[in-house]
């Protein structure tokens, strides 16, 4: 039978601050490593969505005649779902757990995904992009708030910086079934359709992963289930918690108001939260604006095109070019030992600006084989510097607001893409692929100063809200216990 009884809401959260910081600080575990392990995989399936239509756009326009917006939309869908979810899924995530969001999300994607190859028409093809979107950019959120309270200090940043390195090789295998298919002969109709289905074995496999992991003792301990925390610390950090009581506590929710309150209260957090903004913003339409079109660029630049028409020669580059971004991205986490968050940003950035004015000249002036290397060093840097800005958003946030600082810091990854993969089209056929590809570099150089003059060192930071600075959290609660 239970019982109720009163207890302190300043001593509780007094002791919960102090297992908090406990377990940030802790080695953990092999479980904890799998749970980051089964969480950065979400990268490669939104890898496969995201790249796998780039290689098959010329085959959805043939089969459903889509005008140049319509195109445009098609590509751009996905992201725009995307800024749906990271916000909705960063506040469900802080609000009813880890655990059950990204269960959620990923049988919602693997109905979606499967859904693709069944429309009929362009814009049934856009509304089942904007709502797959939606649990892409939920799992994204609530994936980095469970990589930053489930693993140890260091080992969670480099596990987080893993982003790019997941989708390097979500990349490089939509281009190698992608490619097989074309070459097999499969009917292009039927081609694009299963390109786009395919997404779900991945989803499927994840989700079976992922039934068995536990939710995350900071997580619990911000909602007051004492019992559980204690028990699933022990499993991810050896920890059992020994401060906590043995009983649950119904402690009131965090205001979702008070999250900018809180980061702007601290200097560190928020020169770090801004920073991460823009390389968000910066990367997403980076990317989007122009490795997202590289097929395309390639293919109207006439690399790897065949006298016959043929592009599996394009595609061939265009993987081998992936298969070296992808080292890139495994590179990155093995670097912020040795330079740091800011050190990594600005040489992503400043290789990215270098390879972006690079490819531009090579385009005006039809140098195929500089158009290439251009490549090559953008997305080297591209690797680099899109690898820390969610990492760092994540790991400055308070425990109470992570998955919703996460959700918040994807926002501006997805609302730059969007506008990326709009807006590119339409500035390349205004000032031709050279202007537009000069366009694009300002981004970079855009990120690299925020690197430069924001971002302070924070590798190996372990959060730690003033409490004081955010206003008090006292009052009386009540709770309930065996």
């Amino acid at each position: 039978m239970s019982r109720v009884y009163d207890v302190n809401v300043d001593e509780i959260r007094r002791l919960s601050d102090q297992a908090t910081q406990q377990l940030l600080n802790r080695p953990g575990t092999a479980s904890s490593a799998r749970g980051g392990w089964m969480m950065i995989a979400t990268i490669l399936i939104e890898a496969w969505d995201l790249y796998a239509i780039a290689f098959v756009l010329i085959f959805i326009k043939t089969d459903l005649n889509p005008t140049a917006a319509e195109v445009g939309l098609a590509m751009a869908a996905v992201q725009g779902g995307a800024l749906i979810g990271a916000l909705l899924g960063g506040v469900l995530a802080d609000r009813l757990g880890r655990k059950r969001v990204f269960i959620g999300t990923m049988v919602l994607f693997i109905v979606l995904a499967i859904a693709q190859a069944f429309v009929q028409t362009i814009w049934e093809l856009i509304a089942v992009r904007i709502l797959i979107g939606i649990p892409l950019g939920s799992d994204i959120s609530n994936g980095y708030a469970y990589i930053m309270e489930s693993m140890s200090k260091g080992k969670r940043e480099e596990m987080g910086s893993r982003w790019q390195f997941m989708f390097g090789v979500g990349e490089v295998i939509s281009i190698i079934v992608v490619t097989a298919m074309y070459v097999a002969g499969v009917d292009h109709a039927i081609l694009w359709r299963v390109a786009l289905a395919l997404g779900a074995l991945p989803a499927v496999a994840l989700l079976l992963g992922r039934l068995n992991l536990p939710e995350t003792p900071l997580s619990l301990l911000q909602r007051g289930k004492f019992v559980e925390a204690k028990q699933v610390s022990q499993q991810l950090f050896n920890d059992p918690l020994d401060m906590l009581p043995n009983h649950d506590v119904k402690l009131p929710r965090a205001k979702l108001g008070d999250f900018l309150q809180v980061i702007w209260a601290d200097p560190i957090k928020r020169r770090a939260t801004i920073f991460a903004w823009i390389s968000n913003a910066c990367q997403g339409a980076e990317f989007t604006a122009w490795g997202f079109y590289l097929p395309v660029i390639l293919v109207l630049s006439g690399v790897g095109v065949s006298q016959n028409g043929s592009i599996t020669g394009t595609n061939i580059v265009t993987a081998l070019i992936f298969c070296l971004a992808t080292v890139s991205g495994y590179v990155a986490p093995l670097m912020l030992p040795r330079i740091g968050h800011r050190g990594l940003s600005m040489w992503g950035f400043g290789l990215a600006f270098v390879g972006l004015i690079l490819g531009g000249i090579a385009i005006h002036f039809d140098w195929k084989i500089v158009i290439v290397i251009g490549a090559c060093i953008l997305m080297w840097g591209h690797y680099w510097d899109a690898s820390n800005g969610m990492t760092i958003a994540s790991m400055v946030a308070p425990t109470r607001f992570r998955a919703t600082a996460s959700g918040f810091g994807y926002v501006f990854v997805k609302a730059a893409s969007f506008f990326g993969a709009f807006v590119f089209p339409l500035v390349s056929a205004h000032f031709g692929k050279a202007g537009a590809t000069f366009t694009v570099a300002i981004l970079s150089l855009i990120g690299f100063l925020a690197a430069k003059f924001i971002l302070p060192e924070i590798y190996g930071y372990v959060e730690a809200e003033d409490v004081s600075a955010s206003g008090s959290r006292g009052g009386g609660v009540r709770g309930t216990g065996i």
